[in-house]
């Protein structure tokens, strides 16, 4: 069965863990396209501004025309993010980011290439058997050459990753089940204060005739002061008179 922690952020088994995510790594989450449909759906239900949503005006504009949201150019990075990195990780949720930048406009048609570069790692001192691991995403968009010809996003993030879990050897796990327990062990072994009463050697004696180790009867003081202190009874530093 596959625990919590060892699943990927879409719930399959994770391949990769925090020790797998080291700073300098580079991963490529592929080229998405903007779709038009999608691209003025999105922005009329969550940014529904003329030059996102109205054709005519944006063609008057400086902008000659529609441009996407930045939210949903941001959207289509976390869809690849996941498809391509948490799909297979050991992912938990995220503390936040850190930057957010629309750098050019992006348009129907435009084809994206999307990557994240690692830039640093380390344990989590918040949520112990999870690492912090920093990442810069960013989207460039592509020529007819497939060459990048321009940045049109970047995002410094962090995010929370499983640490790769530790597995039992059985015959270390055996070696734990076959220990003895008290239970188990004879008479001869069992300590002082586990033995009956009747069975401890000061048992029949009366608390004057206890030896002097005894501290209930070698300094009878000491029962009175939480430091076994004789001379700090009853908050004096001097000796109590008996009048």
């Amino acid at each position: 069965m596959t625990t919590p922690d060892a699943r990927s952020g879409t719930g399959r088994p994770a391949e990769l863990f925090f020790e797998d995510l080291v700073p300098g790594l580079t991963v490529d989450l592929g080229v998405v396209t903007v779709d038009a449909n999608e691209m003025v759906a999105f922005a009329r239900r969550f940014d529904p501004q003329w030059y996102h949503v109205d054709p005519d005006l944006a063609a008057e504009s400086r902008h000659g025309g529609l441009i996407a949201s930045g939210f949903y150019t941001v959207s289509l990075f976390m869809r690849a993010y996941v498809d391509h990195l948490l799909s297979r990780a050991a992912a938990d949720a995220s503390p936040g980011l850190e930057e957010l930048r629309w750098l050019a406009p992006v348009r129907a048609g435009d084809r994206l290439a999307v990557r994240v570069d690692v830039m640093g790692a380390r344990p989590s001192t918040a949520r112990p058997g999870l690492g912090t691991v920093s990442l810069t995403g960013t989207m460039l968009r592509l020529g007819p050459d497939d060459r990048p010809e321009q940045e049109v996003l970047r995002t410094r993030f962090r995010g929370w990753f499983a640490v790769r879990p530790v597995e039992v050897d059985p015959a270390d796990a055996g070696a734990v089940e076959a220990a003895p327990t008290d239970a188990d062990r004879p008479e001869t072994d069992q300590s002082e204060t586990d033995r009956p009463e009747t069975d401890r050697p000061d048992a029949d004696q009366p608390s004057a005739d206890r030896p002097a180790s005894d501290p209930i009867a070698a300094d009878p003081a000491a029962a009175g002061s939480p430091d076994g202190d004789p001379t700090e009874i009853s908050g004096s530093t001097e000796p109590q008179r008996h009048d």
